[in-house]
């Protein structure tokens, strides 16, 4: 039975909602191809919260809304709110996806044509998504001043989770208004 123990943690651990008994029964039955009794799910359900219970991990399987979750014990609750913190860092403000979606669909651009399609300095957003190596520079251009050109990084490709620019969105992909300025409805 320790086998199902194992499938059960797995489901678990993957669902990012508290997943419920009948949830659980669903997808084992199906993987397993028979029917999975609830005792026996409820039995494994039980040992692993006595399990994860010890003093040995750093989270606990809770029934919390009707399913089950593993959360963190309130002894880590710092360390948690460190790392919240240091992701919510991550984050890009609407400017800095402005400025990227111009880098990206442009490239390679500089800071003056970035700043002609947004119509406001963004001298900001490039520093920015340049210290979180979204951006990197890709050279000077020949133009007046050779000023520095701006392209994506292979991290914008992490951030982002494609293989390649072919993979971002087409203009094509996009719906236009349905209502523009100055269109009247008759």
């Amino acid at each position: 039975m320790d086998f199902l123990h194992r499938h059960i943690e797995a489901l678990v651990f993957c669902s990012s909602d508290p997943l419920g008994l009948e949830e659980i029964q669903k997808c084992l039955s199906e993987m397993f191809e028979s029917d999975i009794p609830v005792e026996h799910l409820e039995e494994a359900l039980q040992a692993l919260q006595e399990q994860y219970q010890s003093d040995t991990h750093a989270f606990s399987l809770e029934k919390i809304a009707g399913g089950y979750q593993f959360l963190t014990k309130p002894a880590y609750q710092t360390s948690i709110a460190i790392l919240q913190k240091h992701q919510s860092q991550k984050r890009l403000s609407t400017a800095q996806l402005e400025t990227l979606s111009i880098i990206a669909y442009k490239q390679p651009v500089t800071k003056s044509e970035i700043e002609q399609i947004r119509g406001v300095n963004c001298d900001y957003s490039v520093q920015k998504l340049l210290e979180k190596s979204l951006v990197a520079i890709k050279g000077k251009s020949e133009g007046i001043g050779r000023p520095l050109l701006y392209g994506t990084s292979p991290k914008f490709m992490e951030y982002f989770g494609i293989n390649d620019l072919s993979d971002l969105p087409q203009p094509k992909d996009f719906k236009p208004e349905e209502n523009e300025i100055g269109d009247q409805k008759e």
